[in-house]
């Protein structure tokens, strides 16, 4: 069993690879309140770390929860989990959930002085879905609602509520981008779900892959790229060149992305798993661009 120091076992429990997933909705929320001339760098960054300490706590419960329920294994197929591994004990990490989770609902309360007291629905139901993602009578993860939790969670709520900070209110495009970047980011528990589908089944977890089979898995990947991109195509229409020359390299990447699904399998899929990872990000922050450079054109 391989060996890791305390700080190098919980730095690969937080699970940084994944964390761009987190970034991107508070990155594109930010661009277009920019974008409409309403911005303010503390709310925002308030806002990101609030996504960060939350995702890591959603990290560490997972990697928890899944041990406690048998579904982390010695023949799992993605990266090792640090309690599976014996380099954090279980309760050390279910310490670090709560501390972190913590400090995700003290940042969250910050933000209510930027906006109002309806922000303390929004981070009550994050807190919630963090722990029932995995835990409790109904883990969702386990019921094939991880989906949702993540279109959710990894975008409109994010996307929507950043935004709101910044502007006090909602809008249409927010909400469209939100559905957009959500697809996206499902695309990543889609290759999870896709590569553990043995494990998940005898374990019992019934992802959407176990319940309706791996071409599914496929199909539902692609689908969710498509309406993904055809939300976003009237922003299109109009860009500058040089968006439209970054979208064709994205689009390059999520080709071949796509293409790794199909071909691959096992371990193999892990490097699926963070080219889809890289290709949220890399949309969130090409979107991001266009809002800035249009709102700095305007101002």
């Amino acid at each position: 069993m391989e060996r890791k120091s305390k700080i190098e076992a919980w730095l690969e429990a937080a699970r940084p690879r994944t964390l761009p997933a987190s970034i991107s909705p508070v990155l594109l929320g930010n661009a277009l309140a920019y974008y409409e001339g309403i911005f303010d760098i503390i709310p925002a960054i308030l806002c990101l770390f609030v996504a960060l300490f939350a995702q890591i706590a959603s990290n560490f419960a997972n990697d928890y929860f899944d041990f406690k329920k048998g579904a982390d294994t010695e023949d799992r197929l993605g990266p090792d989990r640090a309690v599976a591994q014996g380099w954090i004990s279980p309760k050390a990490m279910l310490i670090g959930t709560f501390i972190t989770l913590g400090l995700a609902c003290i940042l969250g309360v910050l933000l209510i002085r930027f906006a109002d007291w309806r922000l303390l629905g929004v981070g009550v139901a994050i807190a919630v879905c963090v722990l029932a993602y995995s835990a409790g009578p109904f883990p969702l993860a386990y019921k094939g609602l991880g989906d949702v939790c993540v279109l959710l969670f990894y975008g409109v709520i994010p996307v929507c509520f950043t935004y709101y900070v910044q502007t006090l209110h909602f809008s249409l495009l927010s909400f469209l981008l939100s559905i957009s970047l959500g697809l996206l980011s499902v695309n990543i528990l889609v290759v999870n779900n896709y590569r553990d589908y043995e494990q998940d089944k005898v374990a019992c977890k019934k992802t959407t892959i176990v319940l309706f089979g791996r071409r599914f898995g496929r199909v539902f990947y692609v689908v969710n790229e498509c309406i993904a991109f055809l939300l976003i195509f009237p922003l299109l229409l109009e860009a500058p060149w040089w968006i439209l020359f970054l979208f064709g390299i994205l689009f390059t990447f999520c080709f071949y992305t796509t293409r790794e699904l199909f071909l691959l399998e096992g371990k193999a899929l892990n490097q699926t798993l963070g080219h889809t990872a890289r290709n949220v990000f890399f949309f969130a922050l090409i979107l991001s661009s266009l809002f800035v450079y249009i709102g700095s054109q305007i101002s």
